[in-house]
């Protein structure tokens, strides 16, 4: 079964190095393995062995039998910097990640960062990184320092995107009322979940998902709960005339337009996405190789899935290699 797995992640050695050299809001430190850990508000990520080293990373691949990757940045992201330093950053993540694509196209593609809070400076490297270095698209995060990504001052950068018919990752990051989420890893266990539906939501009711029709927006982790919420953003939109004031169609026929990972290996939630935004909405990932991520649940769930082998095809790859031209 052939796999490309668009849900991952890649701290690039010089990022780090970066980091320890000037920590900024970022701080590394060294576990008792030899891992740096980056330390940002609120969180913290264990840089492992395959989150730096893609000689690692492709030996977890054939472990685990998967084909390709779509490799993505991750939280906290640049924009966490100040931003003339969070320009420089992503430039460099994405010099990297370009020149891993270059040196492995039969196993890595990649989707470029931006700094975020620097929305001139994104559109900036959002034309290099597509014009010059050849991504496809990019990972935005879930919110920027706490505005949402449907805010005006991101419009410049989905004009660009729209133009060239761009991928948009959403992937979340530190959660709006992340003060309520500080015990128990609530954070990324729930936080992040509702923060990507929070951005989604936002996406579609600002008219953003129909003002830029040609962007192709991807949910990360299965949408969060949005295919659990169509209904309930459905009825608002009949309800409420503020929930009418930007768009002319229901909130879930935008959002059966997005594509969604299936960073949620239980197979009862994989059916009720794909019953919801069909199977050629739905991408394999495993977010490894985060704690939380898992390269061999991801092939046993999408193993075990009551589909069609055509669609099982779509799921694992067919519909990743088709958005991004692998």
């Amino acid at each position: 079964m052939r796999i490309i797995d668009f849900h991952n992640h890649f701290y690039p050695p010089e990022y780090i190095g970066s980091l320890q050299q000037d920590p900024g809001n970022v701080a590394v430190t060294i576990d008792a393995d030899g891992n740096p850990v980056l330390h940002s508000p609120g969180d913290s990520n264990i840089a492992v062995p395959g989150h730096r080293d893609i000689g690692a990373r492709t030996r977890a691949l054939d472990e685990a039998g998967v084909a390709m990757q779509v490799v993505t940045f991750t939280s906290p992201g640049t924009h966490i910097e100040k931003p003339e330093r969070a320009v420089t950053l992503a430039a460099t993540v994405n010099d990297i990640l370009a020149g891993i694509r270059e040196s492995r196209p039969d196993r890595y593609t990649a989707l470029a960062t931006l700094p975020l809070n620097d929305p001139q400076g994104s559109v900036r490297e959002f034309d290099r990184a597509v014009n010059q270095l050849g991504f496809k698209g990019v990972m935005l995060f879930s919110n920027v320092n706490g505005k949402a990504l449907a805010d005006e001052e991101f419009w410049p950068l989905y004009e660009a995107a729209n133009d060239v018919g761009a991928v948009m990752y959403v992937h979340p990051t530190h959660p709006v009322g992340v003060e309520a989420m500080t015990d128990y890893w609530l954070m990324p266990l729930v936080g992040f979940l509702m923060d990507t539906t929070l951005a989604a939501g936002k996406l579609v009711f600002s008219g953003v998902a129909e003002r830029f029709p040609d962007i192709r927006w991807v949910l990360a982790h299965l949408g969060g709960a949005v295919p659990y919420l169509a209904e309930r953003f459905d009825r608002g939109y009949f309800a409420f005339s503020d929930c009418r004031k930007h768009i002319n169609r229901p909130p879930s026929e935008y959002f059966k337009e997005f594509y969604y990972d299936t960073v949620n290996f239980d197979t009862n939630a994989l059916k009720f996405a794909l019953q919801f935004a069909g199977a050629d909405r739905v991408m394999a990932g495993s977010d490894y190789p985060h704690q939380i991520g898992s390269l061999e649940k991801m092939v046993s769930s999408l193993s075990s899935l009551d589909v069609s082998d055509e669609d099982r095809e779509k799921i694992c790859w067919r519909n990743a290699s088709q958005l991004l031209g692998v």
